[in-house]
């Protein structure tokens, strides 16, 4: 009786906590580095979540081993609502590209939904004097492995979309990894790498000011942000299709109560048209699922992408 006494009073106040969730700030990890596709999304969550939960949201990037590192950390934590990560795309490829990682990228986490999706923009510098993705083609054709493509890193969803390109089209790029979409862009912009897959918000101003040339958008549709640029589809690679979506997930073993709370603010708050253009902006579209929806979606993507790798050949480098 009072073994079965204890555990009442134990649920009982675990109970109570969770019905005050959140009663202190909560972090979210992105495991990228500052400025890239993902953080600007975390970035504009953060500034609409925290008044609908009444709470601050603290984001911290912890980037490298294509995600891996920050999203380990969240694996570990205590499942109680106040460590999250925001993951994307590269979630379900790392596990295919290395060895080991430190988690398993399905039973580790409790998803808690998806949140948005969108396309990624191949750029390409001026002086490569190409003018669409049939002339890229065909250049890297005539120069095997001489024209180079940057990516925020091995592993990473850049990477992979970049690789997908390459064996749909038989474009022999060469890859080259950097430590975040920052780095990546600087050289692309100046030149030192021609070609890149990079996210609407570092597409957009360098479109504008002539540094870089879109030759296509990496969605089976038109984004509408860039309307008059083609889909890969289009400009000759038949059935090239790569999606980037982004997602929470928290710790195993987060109870049920608090994953509906965090889901159910985002998605109101997501619904706002406000907040909508705001993740326009950030390069995509607002995406949302339920917990279980999510589940599905990374089962599915990491078959996918499981499959890609293999087709490609693509290694981290």
């Amino acid at each position: 009786m009072k073994r079965l006494a204890f555990v009442a009073a134990t649920l009982a106040v675990a109970t109570t906590a969770f019905a005050q969730y959140p009663d202190r700030p909560i972090k979210i990890i992105v495991p990228f580095g500052p400025g890239g596709f993902t953080d600007v999304a975390a970035r504009i969550l953060q500034k609409e979540l925290a008044p609908a939960l009444g709470q601050t949201i603290i984001i911290e990037n912890k980037p490298g081993a294509g995600s891996t590192i920050g999203t380990a950390e969240v694996a570990k934590a205590r499942p109680d609502g106040y460590t999250l990560v925001m993951i994307s795309t590269t979630h379900v490829i790392s596990p295919h590209l290395y060895k080991t990682i430190p988690y398993d990228p399905l039973r580790d986490f409790t998803p808690v939904m998806k949140l948005a999706e969108g396309p990624y923009v191949l750029v390409v510098h001026p002086s490569l004097n190409v003018k669409n993705v049939s002339e890229l083609i065909a250049a890297a054709k005539k120069e095997p492995g001489k024209i180079d493509y940057a990516s925020s890193g091995n592993g990473s969803a850049q990477h992979l979309v970049g690789a997908l390109f390459t064996a749909m089209s038989g474009a022999k790029l060469n890859h080259v990894p950097y430590k975040g979409s920052n780095q990546a862009m600087n050289d692309v912009v100046g030149g030192q790498v021609k070609v890149s897959f990079v996210g609407v918000p570092n597409a957009l101003p360098n479109l504008q000011n002539g540094k870089l040339k879109a030759l296509g958008v990496s969605t089976r549709k038109r984004y509408a942000e860039l309307p008059d640029v083609p889909t890969i589809e289009e400009g000759g690679v038949a059935g090239y299709d790569a999606t980037v979506w982004l997602g929470l997930l928290a710790p195993p073993g987060t109870p049920r109560d608090v994953v509906d709370k965090i889901s159910g603010e985002i998605a109101k708050v997501l619904s706002k048209p406000d907040a909508k253009k705001l993740m326009a902006s950030a390069g995509v579209d607002v995406a949302t699922s339920t917990p279980e929806e999510f589940g599905r979606l990374l089962q599915s993507e990491l078959d996918r992408w499981g499959k890609v790798v293999k087709e490609t050949g693509a290694v981290v480098n």
